[in-house]
């Protein structure tokens, strides 16, 4: 088909579209200039097909991208995996918590890039998500709160791709997640707070579980505590470190080959009760991870870091009895100390193993569950113990402000999370309705 020509003497205006077709390839040919470059020259885009009706349609998207002023960045469009990896590696993770960037890494190299990551950006529908989402849940192995945390990570690293222009638009922001169903937290009655109180009396370090119960700290803000942060004098305790157990990586040049003892290579027996969660998959033939057992491991163990927010770092002042508990326990760790000699590691940690080094995280919760077992009281999650706190001081009125500083809440909205209107508090209001309403005692009828 021969090029189309212009009448002799005219041409096309400035920044004009064109489309032609060039004997050359024998290919239809558009350009068409999106703006102006970094160096000054002017944008100009150039697509080719093989029908002319198809570089019409492509000239004319882009035409309509330049319009909306919703125009991508000169090149070829990154893919998904390119994108996600640059996003968490080179954007994300120097600027967040070390937990906050193993949750992005996890979404990102675990399930979006195995599940999307061959894809273009500039060619992901939200469909592609929403069937990634339904293939995880159809697979077993995550709940739909987890699918949506999955969900939450596309969105944010597509939002940043849409505001540095490698996209248009962003389609996770289309794609409609899983409902989760939200699980009732029921915190510990009066009854069971009692309970666990009398048996952590008895137990060593039981003082811990009594701080949960009555202050509310986070696990990590309990097994970070030092005895340099109680003042003696103002019965003060100072919450300003946690303590954080973080992953090991490998320090090996080839981490495939360094563990390979450790690969898991057959699926788990049929009724497998080794698992609690769903049985893990047997690892891949390029299997990295099992960095734990590398002779050369970095970068793993427990850290003690800054608090998980400004509002965290504040002081508590402890009732009389929980500060002589404290002083007890004190006085306890004392006669460890002498015990355990040479063997002793000094680090001022208010909460200790035999031989002073502080508490796994791991094996505090599962000491949690032995105490709740031992004390008869139902299943419950370590961190429950922080929503009972809250809870309490609902039930006895303490005023918002206050509550916000003995939580370590930055916000009230906090409060919808952690106070729950248990049975106490509805009997409050029945018995403060009654008051008012009939409070002559006169006859309702």
């Amino acid at each position: 088909m021969p090029r189309k020509k212009r009448p002799e003497g005219t041409r096309a205006p400035n920044g004009a579209s064109s489309i032609y077709f060039s004997e050359y390839d024998q290919l239809w040919h558009g350009r068409v200039t999106m703006g102006t470059l970094d160096n000054g020259k002017p944008d100009r885009r150039h697509v080719k097909r093989k029908e002319e009706k198809d570089v019409i349609a492509a000239v004319r998207k882009l035409e309509q991208q330049r319009e909306s002023g919703k125009v991508t960045k000169p090149g070829r469009a990154w893919t998904v995996a390119k994108w996600l990896t640059h996003w968490v590696e080179n954007i994300a993770a120097p600027t967040i918590r070390y937990k906050a960037a193993t949750t992005y890494r996890t979404a990102v190299y675990v399930h979006l890039i195995p599940g999307l990551g061959a894809h273009r950006m500039d060619r992901i529908t939200p469909e592609h998500f929403e069937k990634l989402y339904q293939k995880l849940l159809t697979k077993g192995s995550l709940k739909a709160t987890s699918v949506g945390m999955i969900h939450r990570t596309a969105n944010t690293a597509f939002r940043v791709a849409l505001v540095r222009e490698h996209i248009t638009t962003n389609p996770v922001a289309l794609a409609k997640p899983p409902r989760a169903e939200e699980t009732e937290i029921e915190p510990l009655n009066e009854e069971e707070i009692k309970a666990l109180l009398s048996t952590a009396l008895t137990q060593r370090n039981g003082a811990r579980f009594v701080l949960a119960l009555a202050l509310g700290t986070r696990q990590g803000e309990t097994l970070g505590l030092k005895w340099s942060r109680l003042d003696d004098a103002t019965k003060t305790l100072r919450i300003a470190r946690q303590l954080q157990r973080r992953t090991w990586r490998h320090g090996c040049e080839d981490p495939e080959v360094c563990t390979t003892n450790q690969h898991k290579t057959e699926p788990c027996p049929e009724g497998c009760t080794r698992h609690k969660r769903a049985c893990p998959p047997p690892c891949s033939p390029d299997c990295v991870g099992h960095a734990r057992s590398c002779p050369e491991r970095q970068g793993g163990g427990l850290f003690e870091v800054e608090v998980k927010s400004k509002a965290g770092k504040r002081g508590m002042v402890l009732p009389d009895q929980l500060y002589q508990l404290l002083v007890r326990h004190r006085e306890q760790q004392a006669k460890e100390r002498e015990t355990a000699g040479s063997e002793w590691h000094e680090g001022d940690w208010m909460f200790t193993q035999p031989n002073g080094l502080p508490l796994d995280s791991s094996k505090d919760r599962k000491v949690w569950k032995e105490l709740l077992t031992t004390s008869g009281v139902r299943d419950a999650r370590l961190h429950d113990a922080r929503h009972t706190a809250a809870t309490v001081l609902l039930i006895l009125g303490v005023p918002e402000r206050a509550v916000m500083g003995f939580m370590g809440w930055s916000n009230m909205g906090m409060a919808k999370r952690y106070m729950h209107v248990t049975e106490p508090v509805r009997r409050d209001i029945a018995q403060r309705l009654d008051g008012y309403l009939w409070g002559d005692n006169r006859d309702p009828n």
